[in-house]
Formats: structure tokens, sequence, C-alpha cells
């Protein structure tokens, strides 16, 4: 195992150094060999070196047997491919078990997002008498104004925020920044609780840092804490169901799309490096479609 051990720890660095890669795709990678290593164990396979392509075919069914969804499926293959391609490259191994592991083709799922009188019931469910209710609906704001990630909400510090120029710096993933406009409702809930609640909060516990939203104790809020926060919320604007941060996401590329926004600037908004992962949210509503025809067709 100790030949294993070094070997992930050399791709680990690869990833950080090399790639850039995010910590959430080196969280993932890590934890996907760790299982491809259990898997190995059990198999009697002692060395990296020694698995082949029918080794490889059998974790991918026990992979499936275990109920897990295609696109999850692929991912880890595609990890593992990347993990091998990194050993040859070293001189390591001399094949790929997973280079001809045909991956999974991915359900096309249309990305869940809220129409705008949902999001207006979301924000009338805040309330902000409270330093904790100006911080939610600062956060609300911020995420449906910028569509940003989990992660990249999070990481944001009082610095990133321009407020004369209307923007925030996104810290986005594979180390690459981005500016993106936060609007005037965001601009005025975050100078809210930038004024009236992160002091109260970060002081009652004696806090210093730089980080924009904190948690209740005055520390940064982290992305579990954000999901809980959303979660709570929704309980109080419909009363059941969960409020996942990437239908915020979604909702902000929709309504731009369907407001008329071009696919290159949400594509520069998200901070997709490829434009087909933007193509997704090209998906209109059925009353915007009939709206846009009968506006351009000469016989609507």
């Amino acid at each position: 195992m100790a030949e294993i051990d070094q070997c992930v720890k050399m791709f680990i660095e690869y990833l950080q150094i090399e790639k850039n890669s995010s910590h959430y795709t080196i969280e993932n990678y890590t934890r996907d060999i760790g299982e491809y290593t259990l898997f190995m164990n059990e198999q009697g396979i002692k060395s990296l070196l020694s698995v082949q392509y029918s080794d490889a075919r059998l974790y991918l069914t026990m992979m499936y047997e275990k109920g897990l969804s295609k696109k999850t499926v692929a991912r880890k293959t595609s990890c593992l491919r990347s993990f091998y391609k990194f050993l040859m490259r070293e001189g390591i191994a001399g094949e790929n078990p997973f280079a001809l592991v045909s991956l999974p083709k991915k359900e096309q799922r249309l990305p869940r997002f809220l129409y705008e009188e949902e999001m207006n019931q979301l924000f009338q469910a805040i309330d902000q008498k409270t330093p904790l209710g100006l911080r939610d609906a600062a956060l609300l704001e911020l995420l449906y104004a910028t569509g940003i990630r989990v992660s990249e909400c999070c990481d944001i510090k009082l610095l990133d925020l321009d407020f004369s120029m209307g923007t925030v710096l996104v810290h986005g993933k594979g180390k690459k920044d981005r500016y993106v406009p936060i609007g005037s409702f965001a601009s005025e809930a975050l100078t809210k609780y930038i004024q009236n609640s992160r002091p109260e909060l970060m002081s009652s516990k004696a806090k210093t840092h730089p980080y924009l939203l904190v948690n209740f104790r005055g520390d940064p809020l982290t992305a579990r804490g954000l999901r809980y926060i959303l979660n709570g919320v929704i309980k109080k604007a419909a009363g059941e169901g969960k409020l996942h941060p990437h239908m915020l996401r979604h909702s902000f590329a929709t309504h731009l799309l369907n407001n008329g926004a071009d696919l290159r600037t949400v594509q520069e908004l998200l901070g997709h490096s490829k434009i087909s992962s933007t193509q997704i949210y090209t998906h209109v509503t059925k009353e915007q479609l009939r709206k846009v025809y009968n506006a351009s067709h000469p016989r609507a």
C-alpha cells in the first residue's frame, strides 16, 4: 500500500500545482481513488500496475450494483482514467486499464430553477429586523444577483466588493478570477448587512477575519451553513422542500436568458470555461417562447 499512497500523493500534488484544481475537485478525486483502493484490497490486487481492463470493468459493474447514478459513475471513472494517465506520464505505469472503459452517457436533465414570482416569495419570507435576517437577505440577494457557486460565495472577502463599480471579485474554479455585477438590490442588502449586522455578529464573539459572510458565532460562513440558511428560508416561504444553492445559480442564468441576455455573456458571468456548459440554460418557459414567437414571426 505504500506504493499506492505515494502515487496518490504525487497525483494530488500534480492537481494542486500544475492543474490548479479546486479544493472541491481535489476532495472528490482523493475520495474516489480511496474507494478504488478499497476495491483493490477486496479483490486481492496488491499493485496499481497489476490492474487490468477486466478489473476496471468489474469496478464499473460494482459501482452500478451499488445504485450509483450514471453521472457519479462517469466522474469516478474519469478520475481513475486521469490518475493512470498521470502514472503513465511519470513512467510508473505502462498502460491505462481505464482508457478503453466507455463512460456512461449522462442523463440530460434540465436544471431546476425558480420562477421570478417564487424568488420574490423567498425575499419576502426573510425577517430583516434581526442581524441574522439582514445576513440572510444579503446572502440570498448576492447568490441570485451573481449566480456564483457555493464555494465562491463563502470565499468572498470584504475587499472583493466594489460598491462604486457595483461589482464583486469572484475567485472561481481553477483559480480563475472574474468580476461579476451585483445589481442595486444586492448592493443595498449587502450595505445594510455590512453596516448593521456583520459588526454585531463579529463583536459578540470578538472575532476578526476578512470574510464577508459570517455565521451566528462570527466565524466565516461554510458551505454547509449556507445550505442550512437557504433551507430555513424556503421553509418560511413555502413550508416544504429544500432550496439547493445551485437552484439559485440556475435561476440566475435562466432569468438572464429569458430576458434577452446573450449566451456568451451568461457564460462569462457563470465562469464557465466552455460554452457547452452554458447551453443547458437555453431552455425557456413555454410562456416566454410564445412571447418571442408572437413578437418575431410575421404571421404569428
